[in-house]
């Protein structure tokens, strides 16, 4: 929502304030106070030149005041403030620098997307109260959330400061939900453009929890009064029959890039793809809805969050818990569709797909293919070279990690393009080449690079997110590493006692759940020995209300009632300008 810090709001510290809360109350105090509050500083947000319209600088979308814990309609709140971050500098910059300033690229980070099958029997959405995202009341719309997104990427064509039009878009990861054929293919259409009919099993009906008639969940279509009506959600009969309708995408308009994430890479994200028997069950007609027993429902996730915390899932998850009698019997139609795709076909995938735009394979090569890797180098402009690792694990979990092969390669690529970095032990080394700029991809943060776990049948090293961001920290040329995975708006210094060995780590909120922002980034050399990354989120090109399907499902996202709206950030981590030393200063 559009707020001020929430330090700086009128809270009585007597009454106990819940994450919605405070969310009402920001509201409320920007109703009041918004033409005392004052940004801390607006250095480009008062270029003439602005282009802030259809983005969060112009407007974002904020919750109606009514009941703290009832259903709110969102409308057009302020723009959130334009934060100047000078952390990454020793020294204050200079203010000219907005009349000297030199664009030298532009893009778009789309993260976690979670194109999602609903109806899939491979979805666990009885354990939602233990973990919110196994059922979402939006999960039906992703796709037509995902095109407005698109759309809104389209309409702008440029960055905001710098009026520079877009290099290209990265796509950091959880590009699907489940990593099934069909989800692969709603996305890459999404993105290439084509048409969509979201929709797997009986053509002619939903046969998906949310027409189960079952409480747990909300039932849109069915009068019954389940937990979620209980708290305001609409009775909406039409909807699913809406979400499953044949609806179209233009594509993008620019080059993108194709990243993995846990979600592309593991059932659910978590468990490991070549688990005996869970593959088959995605093409069957068998679906588990959980156990007639609540104390062996908690038992079942008790027992999967202590297998991945000490990473043997397979032999300390108990077949006891399995064998509990199900609540209910509950069958869908079988579709072949839903198969689990492999690494090797999620990269065939697109490089067979015809591209409107860019390069053939979204950064993926037939080198890719033959060596079964995930991992590039790009052009993003003249100059700004992307990394993209590929940081998950194929011993499932949702934590990631890279191998050592991958790190040799990162090391070697930012030698090459370096024309002095830092040893292992800070020592500085020179070499002949020019330096590059470069922008590090990846799908998870440094700090959930915590999975170490060997890959089957495959005894290489893993390498932690510390590790991997002390090696970036070697090259004064690499400028940012931009993630997503935790669907949080955060951004931190990677620092260091030598300025020109900091970057910024750059994380970003999913499309799947609220805020459902993405993320524009505009690089500039302020040409007074300091570089510039102006970082603006941006939203779906969808009414805040109103019939659009894309509309409703970002409100549903807001009244999710597992909904975390700290994933919203702080100021200091939506619109900001970060500052670095310029390589080579």
């Amino acid at each position: 929502m559009a707020h001020p810090d929430p330090r700086c709001s009128p809270v009585d510290a007597r009454r106990p304030l819940t994450r919605r809360g405070l969310l009402t109350v920001s509201a409320t105090a920007i109703a009041g106070t918004a033409a005392a509050v004052a940004p801390a500083r607006r250095a480009f947000a008062e270029d003439s030149g602005l282009r802030a319209d259809g983005t969060t600088l112009d407007a974002v979308a904020t919750p109606e005041q009514g009941a703290e814990d009832g259903y709110r309609r969102l409308v057009a709140g302020p723009g959130y403030e334009h934060v100047v971050r000078e952390d990454g500098l020793e020294n204050a910059p200079k203010a000219s620098r907005a009349d000297t300033r030199r664009s030298l690229a532009s893009f778009v980070q789309f993260t976690d997307l979670h194109v999602l099958d609903a109806q899939s029997p491979m979805r666990f959405e009885f354990l939602h109260d233990l973990t919110g995202s196994a059922f979402r009341p939006q999960e039906s719309l992703t796709t037509q959330g995902a095109v407005a997104l698109v759309e809104r990427v389209n309409s702008l064509r440029r960055g905001p400061h710098t009026g520079r039009p877009f290099d290209c878009l990265v796509s950091t990861g959880d590009n699907t939900d489940n990593h099934e054929h069909i989800e692969l293919d709603w996305f890459l259409a999404v993105m290439n453009g084509g048409e969509i009919a979201a929709s797997t099993g009986d053509p002619d009906r939903w046969e998906g929890v949310q027409s189960s008639g079952d409480a747990s969940y909300w039932n849109p279509a069915d009068p019954v009064r389940d937990r979620y009506k209980e708290v305001g959600f609409p009775e909406l009969p039409d909807l699913l029959e809406r979400a499953t309708s044949s609806h179209h995408s233009p594509g993008l308009q620019v080059p993108w890039f194709s990243v993995f994430g846990n979600h592309d890479d593991s059932i659910s994200g978590t468990l490991p793809s070549d688990w005996k028997g869970l593959a088959d069950l995605y093409t069957g007609s068998w679906k588990f809805t959980g156990f007639e027993d609540p104390s062996a429902q908690k038992q079942l996730r008790e027992q999967v969050s202590r297998a991945e915390s000490t990473r043997a899932l397979s032999g300390s998850v108990s077949r006891s818990s399995g064998s509990a009698r199900s609540k209910r019997d509950f069958s869908v139609t079988a579709d072949e569709r839903r198969a689990p795709f492999t690494t090797e076909e999620y990269i065939r995938a697109h490089l067979e797909r015809p591209q409107p735009v860019g390069p053939a394979g979204n950064g993926f090569t037939e080198q890719n293919v033959q060596e079964d890797t995930g991992y590039y180098t790009f052009e993003i402009a003249e100059g700004v070279v992307g990394i993209a690792l590929d940081s998950t694990n194929r011993a499932g979990f949702t934590g990631g990690s890279i191998g050592h092969a991958q790190y040799r390669w990162l090391e070697d690529v930012l030698e090459r393009g370096s024309s002095r970095h830092y040893d292992g032990l800070g020592r500085l080394v020179r070499s002949r080449a020019e330096d590059t700029r470069f922008v590090v991809f990846s799908h998870h943060t440094p700090d959930s690079m915590n999975n170490l776990l060997l890959e089957p049948g495959n005894g290489e090293l893993r390498h932690a997110g510390w590790d991997v961001a002390n090696l970036l920290g070697r090259f004064p040329n690499v400028l940012a590493w931009v993630n997503g995975h935790t669907h949080t708006n955060e951004i931190s210094l990677h620092g260091h006692a030598k300025p020109e060995r900091r970057y910024w780590i750059i994380n970003t909120a999913s499309h799947v759940d609220f805020p459902q922002q993405a993320r524009v980034v505009e690089i500039v050399d302020n040409r007074d020995g300091t570089l510039s990354l102006l970082s603006t989120l941006i939203e779906a090109d969808a009414p805040y209300q109103g019939d659009a399907l894309a509309s409703l499902y970002r409100e549903l996202s807001f009244n999710d009632i597992h909904a975390d709206l700290s994933q919203e950030g702080t100021p200091q981590d939506r619109n900001v300008e970060l500052l670095l030393v310029a390589p080579g200063a």
